[in-house]
């Protein structure tokens, strides 16, 4: 006997996921400018949101708590940009490009375990610009 799903997510926690994941804004799903991309990657994300058991729900709700904890951090290494040391504290110079390097390598770790490809926000850049007709 196969099990049943037994977890719903949050309009707000399927949000973040999306966002975590790569994706942008799903909105109400009218959408203007269509990429190949679109449907196939938010229809199986959708499915696969609606239909995790309890415990892998559980997984996805512990990485989406770190990455909540780790993002929101990120805002507050501008407090520290105006000194370099202060008596035995020195600043850390990278700390914004680590905390960033950390943020990524985690929602690359939720596109993991969910077993979805990353969106076009979390991919590597070509550098290049894009136009869309």
């Amino acid at each position: 006997m196969a099990a049943v799903p037994a977890y719903g997510f949050s309009d707000q926690d399927k949000a973040d996921i999306r966002r975590f994941l790569g994706y942008p804004p799903q909105g109400t799903g009218v959408v203007i400018f269509p990429e190949q991309w679109v449907f196939p990657s938010y229809l199986a994300l959708e499915a696969r949101l609606n239909n995790l058991l309890a415990a892998e729900a559980q997984t996805v709700m512990t990485y989406l708590g770190q990455l909540r904890t780790i993002e929101a951090a990120i805002p507050g290494t501008a407090d520290n940009l105006d000194t370099d040391s202060a008596s035995v504290w020195v600043h850390n110079k990278s700390e914004l490009r680590d905390r960033m390097n950390l943020y990524r390598t985690w929602r690359l770790e939720l596109c993991a375990t969910l077993g979805m490809t990353p969106g076009p926000h979390l991919q590597p850049s070509s550098g290049g610009m894009r136009c869309v007709i």
